[in-house]
């Protein structure tokens, strides 16, 4: 970091809003909402999602109550557009829906568009184009009038060419976005909407969605409200335009942002599950969705079965919802500390039905979302990944990869269920040793291991009982790991790669031992950790590869 004075950055400029009204403001009603998972947040997955994951996605959307879905950009790729006639010739999408597509604004991907979405009911079409100084200058070296130009021209040509689908009975709605938005001149912004509208015509009964992204999120929240006011104020088809948001979350106050714009007098916004998008992220959709529900306004959207659509977006999107994030994270609803504990039980007693939720520390009666409130230390067949780990971790020093804590919580679950009642910690350790430490039945047995380094190279040797037969393996690689791992290359056991490592001491002094976790991926596409304790590091993670292909061979 630049030390101080800080002359790298400067703040962002205030609007010239003297007599701002959102400060005074109370959120009365629900937004129109706007899933954008779908595009936005695909777009941003390492491993985009497939079609199949695509509709599930889309139907879970559908069933949570969103009436506007982004579905993609049909005209970017193939699969795009596959997507889209999907839903169309599979009739896939309720009456009640608006499928949005994004466009830029080009003749000919406005064509293929309009391709795609050949007998959807009910379109938008969302065209957009940068506006912003340093887009103009470093991008395309155009100047305003230029920027409106290929804005109105677009517009025009798809006015033209949608004709078809109209008169086959396509309702098709305009949204435009001058992007990065907040990053525009508040003037030259209003201009290319205003000019934009001169040429859809939009009406209070059919209106212009006018999509004012924070494209990249530079300023505090209440400027963007005042930018948001300032636009409402001067839009002289107000009317006939609805007014949309679609911020991101590269301060940290998306959420923020959104809340304040609102006041400011926008209808709609757009968003994700859980927030996923570009860098930091989209709007969290369910984030503010369920703040409004805390303050007695419905969002009229349904996420009281909160954990099924957690389940359903982390394996279409292979993420992991953060164990903090608001309503939906694995601990939002759970206690560690023991005063925190106390007051929440006590405050829980003493709610009385239909009387409004006044418990302690929990602002939302878990129940609402299919949910329960833990204290931590308590852990039974209901109790979440995340208890667990943390018994393990201050109990008796385990600090799991996150990666690895579903998996052990589903261990621990399934031995609750078992014996029907809450575990003690002591059950709990026990329950992880035998799983990954001390299995009682090993395919494999590790007698002896060392390692030679040689031309920049570690070779290993490893003597292994497998299946009660003896073996004497080599190997050789970068390390103490890829040696041996090389050195199972040449038995007969499962073939696997390495996918993650970590270790940790476990105790102090001349009695600490090293734990190691490895997680490792069969060619079959199986993924699974291994544990192992030594008093030596490198046969700690030689345990735990052991212990991952005896878990291996367990369910094999």
């Amino acid at each position: 970091m630049q030390s101080a004075p800080v002359n790298k950055y400067v703040q962002f400029p205030p609007v010239n809003l003297p007599n701002r009204q959102w400060p005074n403001r109370v959120h009365t009603h629900a937004p129109l909402w706007c899933s954008v998972d779908l595009r936005d947040g695909n777009q941003a997955l390492a491993q985009p999602m497939s079609i199949t994951e695509k509709l599930e996605y889309f139907d879970l959307l559908v069933k949570i109550g969103f009436k506007e879905i982004e579905i993609g950009f049909p005209s970017a790729s193939q699969i795009e557009f596959d997507f889209c006639r999907r839903l169309i010739d599979e009739n896939r999408i309720p009456a009640d829906v608006s499928v949005q597509i994004l466009c830029q604004c080009r003749e000919d991907l406005i064509t293929r568009s309009l391709e795609a979405l050949r007998g959807a009911k009910s379109i938008i079409f969302h065209l957009y184009n940068s506006t912003s100084p340093k887009q103009r200058e470093y991008v395309f070296s155009a100047t305003k009038a230029d920027i409106i130009k290929i804005a109105t021209h677009a517009v025009g040509f798809l006015k033209e060419k949608m004709q078809p689908l109209v008169a086959e009975g396509s309702r098709i709605r305009l949204q435009y976005s001058p992007e990065s938005f907040t990053s525009t001149e508040l003037e030259f912004a209003l201009e290319i909407c205003e000019a934009v509208s001169d040429v859809w015509q939009p009406t209070p009964a059919n209106k212009i969605i006018l999509n004012l992204p924070a494209t990249v999120e530079y300023a505090t929240p209440n400027v963007h409200a005042d930018q948001i006011e300032w636009m409402c104020n001067h839009l002289t088809r107000r009317a006939a335009s609805i007014v949309s948001l679609h911020t991101h979350n590269d301060r940290g106050t998306g959420v923020a942002a959104t809340e304040l714009a609102l006041l400011a007098g926008a209808d709609r916004v757009e968003g994700t599950l859980f927030g996923n998008g570009e860098r930091t992220g989209n709007l969290d959709i369910v984030n503010v969705a369920l703040n409004l529900y805390t303050h007695g306004i419905h969002p009229q959207l349904d996420f009281s079965d909160i954990n099924h659509i957690r389940d359903v977006y982390e394996r279409c999107t292979k993420l992991e919802v953060p164990a903090r994030l608001p309503y939906v994270g694995e601990l939002v609803f759970t206690a560690f500390s023991g005063s925190h504990q106390d007051a929440i039980k006590k405050s829980w007693d003493k709610q009385k039905p239909n009387a409004p939720w006044d418990v302690l520390y929990i602002p939302i009666d878990p129940a609402d979302l299919g949910r329960s409130y833990q204290a931590i230390i308590r852990i039974n067949s209901q109790s979440g990944k995340g208890g667990v780990a943390y018994i393990l971790e201050q109990e008796f020093g385990f600090s799991l990869p996150k990666l690895m804590h579903k998996e052990i919580g589903r261990i621990i679950n399934d031995v609750a269920d078992t014996k029907g009642t809450e575990l003690t910690p002591a059950q709990i350790y026990d329950a992880f040793r035998a799983a990954y430490l001390d299995r009682a039945a090993p395919h494999i047995v590790l007698e002896h291991f060392k390692t030679a380094e040689r031309d920049s190279a570690v070779k290993s040797e490893a003597r292994l009982v497998i299946d009660g037969n003896p073996a004497t393996l080599h190997g050789e690689g970068n390390g103490p790991i890829d040696a041996f791992v090389r050195s199972l290359g040449a038995s007969s056991l499962p073939k696997f790669e390495v996918l993650s490592y970590s270790e940790h001491s476990l105790g102090q002094g001349a009695e600490a031992r090293a734990v190691s976790y490895i997680q490792i991926k069969t060619d079959r596409g199986l993924t699974l950790f291994g544990a192992g304790i030594d008093t030596n590091i490198e046969l700690a993670s030689i345990k735990a590869i052991v212990s991952a292909l005896n878990r291996l061979l367990a369910k094999a």
